[in-house]
């Protein structure tokens, strides 16, 4: 009876914690240092929602394949000879060795280093030598996870009852759709270890009203770092520009906890400032124009979904940001530049350009996050209140100890 009544402790350690939370405070120094809660956080929030791990012209051809490194798994995605792609756990069904050694490639078959058990890259066990003659390998492939593909971007899911995905499936229409994001490919890849907790990595993103006195670069072209109701007369000529063009991009608003199984997403725009075509250092356009523009609108659209996938779109180009934990103190941010699938660098887009803006202001998240995670582990650190300009942190925050106080 012992292990079982130091789980209850544990548990109720955490929920009081969670009882004893400030209302429009930010989260207290053990939520981003204990163990104890990193294990629930990947438990409840991590291992519950999907993911967005990559657009899928990283893997264009058939049999190709590429490892993901998802907090304490390795993720191995593939394109099967059908064209599908399957999302699977790298670790063999017979003594838990990795079946794939290598980060990516073109492979029909994944066998074992240890004993030479063979799976298919659609996870289907196709020998294992010397077993028994009642032995099924029909139950024995690896572990299959949820896959998604929705406008080229693979989404997956650790849980064994998925949430609901329609909401997201639609809005992703409704906003990547329009910017031509099936027909995108991948331009660039950076990661950025982070010696800081995942959500102070995550809280940062969300808001931005760090962005006036820390990304000046982003400030001098994206009217966002202003407070929303100082921007409503931009947002309303982006808006009409986008119409003249006869497009319609989606927004709603669909943040919402896990009670009822469904995903949560919200999308929204915002205006650029006048004169400033797309998120590049000057303003100026940086490739050819994706999915139904014509002409640039002067505008962003912003996507948050799941807790930790996070799209930026411009009318020539666009942004996948991932957040990955990696332990109780650290994470990952992966930046995906994504441009229209015809673009050729050199001629249609300058890389270096193509990716200055986002790397400057990643380069400034980076270094603002760890600064901040070296001060949270104070042991007289005591959280303030959020700022007004951080109703999106806020929220984020409230869904958070909502998603952890529910039991999977």
């Amino acid at each position: 009876m012992l292990a079982p009544t130091q789980e209850i402790a544990k548990g109720d350690r955490i929920d009081q914690l969670v009882a004893a939370h400030k209302p429009g405070h930010g989260l207290t120094r053990p939520f981003y240092l204990d163990p104890e809660i990193y294990a629930r956080d990947l438990e409840r929030v991590f291992f519950r929602h999907w993911h967005c791990v990559a657009h899928e012209s990283v893997i264009p051809k058939v049999n190709d394949f590429e490892v993901f490194r998802m907090a304490s798994e390795q993720v191995i995605v593939t394109r099967h000879a059908d064209g599908s792609i399957h999302a699977m756990l790298n670790v063999c069904r017979h003594r838990g060795a990795e079946v794939c050694t290598k980060d990516k490639g073109n492979a029909r078959m994944f066998v074992c280093p240890y004993h030479a058990w063979t799976y298919g890259n659609d996870g289907a066990l196709k020998a294992a030598r010397l077993m028994p003659k009642d032995f099924k390998r029909e139950d024995h492939g690896l572990k299959k996870l949820h896959v998604r593909v929705v406008e080229g971007l693979i989404f997956i899911s650790f849980a064994e009852t998925p949430l609901d995905f329609s909401e997201v499936e639609n809005l992703l229409h409704a906003t990547c759709g329009q910017y031509g994001w099936a027909n995108a490919k991948v331009a660039y890849r950076q990661s950025y270890p982070v010696d800081a907790n995942w959500k102070l990595a995550v809280e940062n993103y969300v808001e931005c009203y760090h962005c006036g006195p820390a990304h000046p670069e982003y400030s001098q072209t994206h009217a966002l770092e202003q407070p929303l109701h100082m921007i409503e007369a931009l947002n309303a000529a982006m808006e009409e520009r986008t119409c003249a063009l006869g497009i319609e991009v989606g927004s709603g608003d669909h943040w919402q906890t896990s009670e009822n199984g469904r995903e949560t997403i919200h999308a929204f725009r915002y205006a650029l400032y006048d004169g400033v075509k797309t998120g590049s250092q000057d303003g100026s356009p940086l490739s050819m124009l994706m999915g139904r523009f014509s002409e640039f609108d002067g505008g962003v659209t912003s996507v948050h979904l799941g807790g930790t996938s996070f799209l930026v779109c411009y009318p020539d180009h666009g942004m996948i940001y991932r957040f990955v934990p990696r332990g109780p103190e650290a994470c990952e941010m992966e930046l995906i530049w994504l441009v229209n699938g015809e673009a050729e660098e050199g001629r249609d887009y300058d890389l270096d350009k193509l990716k200055w803006l986002w790397t400057v202001t990643t380069d400034e998240d980076k270094a603002i996050i760890e600064h901040t995670s070296r001060g949270v582990r104070s042991n007289f650190f005591v959280p303030g209140p959020i700022a007004p300009m951080e109703q999106n942190e806020l929220r984020y925050i409230n869904w958070y100890l909502d998603e952890i106080s529910r039991p999977v």
